[in-house]
């Protein structure tokens, strides 16, 4: 009978932390925007740079992989998110970059898990982040942000 108790609670406990888990899957987590440029030893933009990102126009920039199942997911959400903001002031540019091939850059930007999406301000600073496969809906509202107050900052 204690045996049966010990795992009520056992499950109980794995399905709680399984649903805290997946509340926070898809969410758009904001940044605040640095109030002064990155330090100098810093080489982000370099690998920003490296990578794609062109300064002076927004990016939706997503880690993927090969052996990565949601990351299709993530790549159709996105393309679509940016087909729909295509006449936007200025337009987001779609960048996908396989972790495997940019492992520096995802070490600089913390890239803990597959897929990770990040919202970058035509500065190339980081102004909000999605693990797991975003919302299109939240993708769409955090960009639209981007591209209209693009030529304000």
């Amino acid at each position: 009978m204690i045996a049966l108790g010990i795992l009520a609670v056992i499950l109980v406990a794995a399905v709680a932390v399984g649903l805290l888990l997946r509340r926070n899957e898809g969410r758009v987590r904001e940044r605040a925007v640095a109030p002064r440029p990155l330090e100098p030893e810093s080489n982000r933009a370099a690998l920003l740079a490296a990578a794609g990102v062109v300064p002076g126009r927004p990016t939706v920039l997503h880690f993927s992989a090969d052996w990565c199942g949601p990351c299709a997911a993530v790549r159709r959400v996105v393309a679509g998110v940016v087909a729909e903001l295509a006449d936007a002031e200025l337009p987001p540019l779609d960048l996908e970059v396989d972790i495997d091939e940019f492992a520096e850059l995802a070490r600089e930007l913390n890239v803990l898990s597959l897929p990770t999406t990040f919202g970058l301000d035509s500065r190339g600073l980081e102004r909000f982040r999605i693990s797991g496969v975003p919302k299109a809906a939240d993708l769409r509202t955090s960009m639209a942000s981007l591209t209209a107050a693009a030529s304000d900052e």
